[in-house]
């Protein structure tokens, strides 16, 4: 297991990271690290939050079972982690999930998708050939629920956020931010280029789990037509 830094988050949890830079060959080693402590967790355990370069581990001082004078909880769980990480095989790769999710690109669903066309040179289809051409990497969820921030877009269709972010982005929305791509799955503000929105609901709270993806999954988005967007949201539950 190459090396890993691990610092104090409070009194309950532990950063632990794996690199500082967005990179797939890091965020596997992630997601390994992931797995192997939800696998075997140590009394006190409760959760790990995944993100790009780094997971948090969140535990219970009040449930480690650990005797008189083996030091602060920080100490105790940093020793229990970093020998379960040390023992980690880290060539194993697990099998590759690939999401599919329609988009409907342009017009009303993407009000943007001139403009990223016209920045990088090319026309609206060259652009949503290219979005919808490769598999993204889901790298963390965050911002809102369900979130995914996605790795793997080409920068021949990148584009800077907004000067001024718009107040209100429908559910839904696929948008470009630099060299990144990723969905809005609640209508909130935000600043990226709007290029499409899928009829999915990434967000779903009265199910279990309550969001459709999750860090480590990859996604390929698939051009629909709007009558094909329609009928989906229909269907949405």
């Amino acid at each position: 297991m190459r090396k890993f830094g691990i610092e104090p988050m409070g009194d309950s949890a532990l950063l632990i990271e794996f690199g500082d830079r967005i990179d797939e060959g890091i965020n596997r080693l992630v997601q390994a690290a992931v797995s192997r402590l939800e696998a075997d967790p140590f009394p006190g355990f409760v959760e790990c939050i995944p993100s790009f370069a780094a997971m948090t581990v969140f535990y219970d001082p009040i449930r480690l079972q650990r005797s008189s004078g083996s030091g602060t909880a920080h100490g105790y769980v940093s020793t229990l982690v970093t020998e379960m990480l040390r023992s980690m095989e880290e060539n194993v790769q697990p099998a590759r999930e690939v999401i599919h999710i329609p988009v409907c690109y342009g017009g009303e669903f993407g009000p943007d998708l001139a403009y990223v066309a016209e920045l990088n040179g090319l026309d609206e289809a060259e652009v949503v050939k290219i979005h919808s051409g490769q598999d993204y990497l889901v790298y963390a969820l965050g911002f809102a629920p369900g979130f995914p921030y996605l790795g793997g877009m080409p920068a021949s269709i990148s584009a800077p956020r907004k000067a001024t972010p718009r107040l209100s982005i429908p559910a839904g929305s696929v948008g470009i931010a630099g060299t990144q791509t990723g969905i809005y799955p609640l209508e909130t503000p935000g600043g990226w280029q709007i290029i499409g929105r899928t009829p999915l609901a990434l967000f779903r709270p009265g199910q279990d789990p309550p969001v459709l993806l999750r860090s480590g999954q990859y996604i390929r988005f698939s051009p629909i037509d709007a009558s094909e967007y329609n009928r989906l949201a229909g269907g949405r539950g």
